[in-house]
């Protein structure tokens, strides 16, 4: 047989020598006898180092002492590694090496190496799931003329051919919209998006989500597509409906809880909250936690800073917090019931941000308004607001059916399900400070 891997370890003595050969499937020892590979192989033996890719061709057999071995006819030296091998790489001062060297991470930790294959089943399994679901796969323009699709502050770069300034994405939200107008009734893309914004243990500037698109369907549509798909990828990384996060016990069971955001910070004030409580109680009970807010507030911007602040991370099992107030949702559909709110959802698992949904808005007369509204707030200084798409805007006075819609962050979900703390653990090469 022949076989081709890293030596990880290397030992002789006398006329024998042992080399223990790695690749992705694991390890195996070659047990290399001077008698059988011949002088000329034997002094190769001499010459290699740790982290050297060989290739070797030999028998299989047993060492007296029971251990599955190869012993080789031939050794040949596939690649030198010519940079020594750490001896391990651990604690805290060494974070910053694994993540710029994260190939070397991968060698010295196969751990790190099971994480990113985790990511990729997962990945498949999402994809799968979907299809499985009637949905397509479709690819949207990276590149950008018009700010849209969320609240972020973009990466601006320049195209030279058309002398034209334009944006990386921040989501691929208004484009897959378009897509519903045109007839394709259900439609996802697994994509990068980029947002020039910090770095901590949850955000990356450059991110994968998915985002998806249902026609006549609503939010109770999209609840049950991401219970769905959840429990896909949990079941990709070998996850049952309980498990452990980070030594905290995630129930996946279905079905998850629904709750209003004003329910959930009733909850946390201990009196009841919602879209009729004055403004002047709502700036008392953030005083009274030292959160800041605007003068210009209004009472569905007060309610959302307390549940941002004090209530998400408290959440434990997956939770649909529903009802937001239409001052943070400028895309989603204003509910029949209470125009003041919408009809969109948050997954919340872990006290984190997993996915975002709504009962999308088609109705260009308002989109419009609500697009003018960010406009005024982005000249009043609001670099995250969005920007006027008249296009889209369009598009909508074509007709687009009632939909429903949801994106993911698929870095947060392989985070979850691998049971890593930090982003960063989740992605190949993250952004880092320039070395020098």
């Amino acid at each position: 047989m022949s076989i081709a891997g890293r030596i990880r370890a290397k030992r002789g003595q006398g006329k024998v020598m042992f080399l223990v050969i790695e690749d992705k499937s694991g390890s195996i020892q070659a047990f290399c006898r001077i008698n059988i590979l011949g002088e000329d192989g034997f002094e190769l033996l001499g010459k290699l180092d740790m982290g050297d890719i060989v290739g070797v061709t030999g028998t299989v057999m047993r060492t007296r002492r029971g251990e599955l071995s190869v012993s080789p006819t031939s050794v040949t030296l596939l690649s030198k590694s010519c940079r020594p091998l750490p001896e391990k790489f651990h604690g805290l001062s060494d974070k910053e090496v694994r993540y710029r060297q994260r190939y070397v991470d991968m060698i010295m930790n196969p751990e790190v190496r099971e994480t990113m294959m985790m990511r990729s089943r997962m990945i498949s399994a999402i994809r799968s799931f979907m299809e499985g679901q009637g949905y397509l796969e479709v690819e949207t323009p990276i590149l950008q003329e018009t700010l849209g699709g969320a609240n972020a502050k973009p990466f601006t770069t320049h195209f030279n051919a058309l002398d034209q300034d334009c944006y990386m994405r921040i989501a691929t939200e208004l484009h897959l919209k378009r897509c519903i107008v045109g007839g394709m009734e259900r439609v996802f893309e697994i994509g990068r998006q980029f947002r020039n914004e910090g770095m901590d243990l949850t955000h990356n500037p450059e991110f994968t989500s998915m985002e998806a698109y249902c026609a006549y369907s609503d939010l109770e549509g999209m609840k049950r597509l991401s219970e769905g798909l959840f429990h896909a990828a949990g079941e990709a990384c070998g996850k049952g409906d309980v498990f452990e996060y980070q030594g905290q016990a995630i129930d996946m069971t279905s079905p998850w809880r629904s709750a209003p955001m004003s329910e959930l910070v009733s909850e946390l004030v201990g009196e009841h909250v919602d879209m009729d409580t004055p403004v002047e109680r709502l700036r008392e009970l953030l005083d009274e936690r030292e959160l800041e807010y605007d003068a210009s507030w209004g009472v569905g911007r007060l309610i959302f800073a307390l549940y941002d602040e004090c209530v998400e991370e408290t959440i434990v099992n997956p939770t649909f917090v529903c009802d937001y107030p239409v001052e943070v949702s400028p895309l989603a559909k204003r509910r029949d019931d209470d125009p003041r709110l919408t009809d969109r959802f948050e997954l919340v698992v872990a006290g984190h941000e997993y996915a975002n949904a709504f009962s999308e808005l088609n109705d260009p007369v308002d989109q419009e308004e609500r697009f003018r509204a960010q406009v005024e707030a982005k000249e009043a200084g609001d670099d995250e607001a969005m920007e006027y798409d008249a296009d889209y805007v369009r598009a909508l006075e074509y007709g687009m059916p009632p939909a429903g819609g949801v994106g993911y962050g698929i870095d947060r979900m392989a985070m979850l399900f691998c049971d890593q703390a930090s982003i960063r653990d989740v992605l190949l090469f993250p952004h880092m400070r320039p070395e020098n």
